[in-house]
């Protein structure tokens, strides 16, 4: 299945190279296409916000968007993936995973391992 991503200071960008995925499109200014399918991995911007470019993106491809995991920093208390809980609530699918900023090793592994569920 498409990843489709957004990364503003790398943490995303290392966890979608380090997921060893090829069919990737990275979001930066929102205006993007696809059309197919696709998990969504993003990161929280502010105090538990989606991104603005995302926002955009998500508005016109909404019906494609399967699943999405988010980075995040637990130093934001409750506020920690709040992009991810948005977006899950929002657009009715499955808050897949949160990992803090890049993830350790095993974070990789359960993510690799839901996405082998999705492209089964």
């Amino acid at each position: 299945m498409k990843i489709v991503y957004i990364s503003r200071t790398g943490n995303v960008e290392t966890i979608v190279q380090n997921l060893e995925v090829n069919d990737v499109v990275r979001i930066e200014t929102g205006d993007e296409t696809v059309s197919e399918n696709f998990i969504l991995i993003t990161y929280t911007d502010g105090y538990g916000d989606i991104p603005m470019e995302l926002e955009g993106f998500l508005s016109t491809h909404n019906n494609y968007i399967k699943g999405v995991i988010v980075s995040g920093d637990t130093g934001y208390g409750e506020a920690y993936g709040g992009a991810g809980d948005a977006i899950a609530e929002q657009y009715n699918v499955p808050l897949l995973y949160k990992l803090e900023n890049e993830g350790t090793d095993e974070d990789i592994a359960k993510i690799k391992d839901i996405l082998d569920d999705f492209n089964m």
